[in-house]
């Protein structure tokens, strides 16, 4: 069984969601974006989760990097962090995070949406991954 590689990363994962819930519970729908990135921001410190917010990442082509882009979040620098707050999460939004994931050349990734009734998350996971991308972390 490869439950702990399916399931990378799980424990910052489930800490983030759990914030999540707890944000989108005290708040409800309804708020911009902003909000709830200042709320999560938050939740996450009280969590003890290192993060940095509006983290520019180097987006990447056939290994040279191209440009920059900030994710809302990128915790424990491993996961990324996309958060909405829109009615419907569709199709475009979880291609476009994954896109995101590729282009940063990280692993995993959550999609999170806080303008539904009931909080919305994806986790992500970039099939494109490259073990020998990655960028020497030890």
């Amino acid at each position: 069984m490869m439950i702990k590689e399916a399931y990378k990363y799980s424990e910052i994962t489930g800490k983030v969601i759990g914030c999540a819930m707890k944000v989108h519970s005290a708040l409800g729908n309804g708020f911009q974006e902003v909000i709830y990135q200042r709320a999560l921001e938050i939740e996450m410190t009280d969590q003890g989760l290192s993060f940095s917010r509006e983290h520019e990442m180097p987006i990447y082509y056939k290994q040279q990097q191209i440009g920059t882009r900030r994710v809302d979040f990128l915790v424990e620098g491993v996961v990324s962090v996309e958060l909405k707050a829109i009615a419907i999460l569709e199709d475009v939004h979880l291609a476009q995070a994954i896109n995101y994931l590729e282009a940063y050349d990280l692993e995993v990734g959550l999609l999170i949406n806080f303008g539904a009734k009931s909080l919305q998350h994806k986790r992500l996971v970039n099939k494109k991954f490259n073990q020998q991308n990655q960028r020497p972390n030890h």
